[in-house]
């Protein structure tokens, strides 16, 4: 049985200003179904670039990523666009909620985007809202939410369409330590729950006392991973 994801000498390499920068280096990496793993490292040690490869945002410069032992860098970018919108969730730092929406016509709006009708499409936002928390927020506008109840929301948006898999980039930093700690426990409860696998790019400790696995980049190489 093949891991959900496997990446294989990954390598990414910038040219800046007629010179290379070697942000990745030889990735080897495997990720299970239902898997939560924390990425760490200090600020440019490739963390954010790994993240953006894996959820097929970026190309490498050589390597492979393999998804149940396809390599999806065969897949031309439309292929890769429906790929992506089916199989991964994504959440960042920053929510990006559509400011002129509610929290139900946000979460609904990956869906409605996948040609589900609009009656289905809100029965499913409104059950992931109900799973973070949100069920009494729904006609609210991210205007009108704490930060730690817009992430929840942008959480409930990442997975109203099931997907295999959540990258998320410090999705508490601009959250408070309780705040951010409580997003973590959701993402734990999550995958439990819908047995999706977590992917994290953080510096908050806590994260890796409750994922599974953990990895430490420095300067593009994992140098640490139990």
């Amino acid at each position: 049985m093949y891991p959900l994801i496997e990446v294989s000498d990954l390598w990414k390499i910038y040219n800046t200003n007629g010179s290379n920068v070697e942000a990745l280096r030889g990735i080897n990496l495997k990720v299970d179904q239902g898997q939560t793993l924390a990425i760490e490292g200090v600020s440019g040690s490739g963390k954010s670039t790994l993240l953006h490869l894996m959820g097929t945002l970026d190309h490498p410069s050589k390597g492979d990523i393999k998804y149940d032992g396809e390599n999806v860098l065969n897949k031309s970018d439309t292929e890769l666009a429906k790929f992506r919108n089916n199989k991964i969730g994504f959440v960042f730092q920053f929510h990006y909620l559509l400011a002129e929406f509610d929290a139900l016509e946000n979460v609904m709006m990956p869906a409605l985007i996948n040609g589900i009708n609009k009656n289905q499409a809100q029965e499913l936002a409104l059950k992931v809202l109900d799973n973070v928390g949100l069920s009494d927020r729904v006609t609210h506008r991210p205007g009108e939410l704490s930060g730690g109840e817009q992430q929840r929301v942008a959480i409930a948006r990442s997975i109203v369409l099931k997907p295999r898999v959540i990258f998320a980039d410090e999705p508490t930093g601009n959250l408070d330590r309780k705040t951010g700690s409580s997003i973590i426990d959701l993402f734990v409860k999550l995958s439990q729950e819908y047995k999706v696998s977590i992917i994290v790019v953080t510096h908050n400790s806590y994260v890796s006392s409750c994922f599974d696995k953990k990895i430490n980049l420095l300067d593009g190489k994992i140098v640490y991973e139990n």
